[in-house]
């Protein structure tokens, strides 16, 4: 086999807003060492901690962060991106200048970038990975929609994860006309496995995403719980150097999982309570799980994907400031995720990288 000096290197950037853009690139580092390529990784924050945990033997920058935070209140978050925006377009300046000098230094040949706008090179083949060729942001979704269109166009290449047909997962985000950029459809990215294992957990609360949202979350879940009879699995989704976990009568709390824990744990469950973000909707579509929804309220993209699922029989869900932990019973007037297969030729789709 080749010696690693000799693999080509490929740039794998993903956006730290939540674990999902990490988490979902690593099926695709993976399928990049299986085909002969030494994957480097670049993020910041809890996305490139985890990464690291996942990937210890592989070389990892930092790039610099956007810092993506939620407003305080639901309905003043597209106005807090607004304000924000200064912030972010000079951020993705620096990260293209930032990547272009790392592109000479490193010697990279391809770029697979997560949501990160400055993760590209004009010479070197750049891919955008999204599953939002479409933005939502309510009345101003057309406006919202053409700007990501025109970010997109910079890149060689958008890759969905989701499946190409009628029969998909994330509706109306990841299927457009007339797309300037080529469009490449993945299937869904998972690291998961379904496994045959006994039920230990009645439930399994995962939580994820930015703040302050996540922990209103977490504070008001953990005193609803107090009236609930099930042993259950308390997921913060806090990436921290060393994995705590605490137990509080039927309740076990832990910080955050590795894949592989996680991915038993998910097995292990019988239902799953989570946001409505498009990366936990692969991992449980693939797993086959029931689940309930509270999306991250003002988050219009969770929004539209847990209302989807709702009119379609498949999970419920309901507004973070209206759930009640009795609502749980609701899942069983629903049929659950079922798996599609999707089969991709990764041989052919880094074919970019080879040129």
């Amino acid at each position: 086999m080749e010696s690693i000096t000799h693999r080509k290197r490929i740039l794998v950037a993903p956006l730290n807003w939540g674990l999902g853009h990490a988490t979902r690139c690593i099926p695709i580092i993976n399928k990049l060492i299986a085909h002969n390529f030494e994957p480097i990784i670049a993020s910041d924050g809890f996305a490139l901690e985890l990464l690291k945990k996942e990937f210890p033997k592989l070389k990892t920058i930092e790039l610099p962060s956007y810092n993506i935070t939620y407003a305080k209140k639901a309905n003043s978050f597209k106005l807090k991106l607004i304000k924000d925006s200064p912030h972010l377009l000079k951020t993705i300046k620096k990260e293209k200048k930032f990547i272009e000098t790392l592109v000479e230094k490193e010697q990279i040949v391809g770029i697979i970038s997560d949501n990160r706008f400055g993760a590209r090179h004009k010479t070197t083949p750049s891919i955008f990975i999204t599953h939002q060729l479409r933005v939502l942001s309510g009345n101003t979704t057309w406006l919202s929609s053409k700007l990501h269109q025109k970010i997109i166009s910079k890149f060689d290449e958008c890759w969905v994860p989701d499946h190409s047909g009628t029969n998909n997962l994330s509706g109306n985000l990841g299927h457009a006309e007339s797309y300037k950029t080529p469009v490449k459809y993945l299937g869904p990215l998972t690291r998961f496995k379904k496994l045959d294992l006994d039920i230990k957990y009645q439930l399994l609360v995962l939580l994820s995403g930015p703040e302050p949202q996540r922990t209103y979350l977490e504070e008001k879940l953990l005193k609803q719980l107090k009236s609930y009879k099930g042993e259950v699995l308390f997921i913060k989704g806090q990436v921290e150097t060393e994995q705590q976990i605490t137990i509080e009568n039927n309740i076990t709390i832990c910080n955050f999982m590795t894949t592989k824990a996680l991915e038993v744990a998910i097995n292990e469950s019988e239902l799953i309570l989570s946001r409505s973000g498009y990366t936990t909707i692969m991992d449980l579509a693939k797993l086959e799980k029931k689940a309930f929804f509270i999306p991250t309220p003002g988050q219009f993209e969770q929004m539209y994907l847990a209302k989807k699922l709702n009119s379609e029989g498949i999970i419920p869900c309901c507004k973070q400031d209206k759930f009640e932990i009795e609502m749980l019973d609701k899942v069983k007037g629903y049929s659950g995720f079922a798996s599609i297969e999707s089969q991709v030729n990764f041989n052919e789709l880094f074919e970019i990288f080879r040129a």
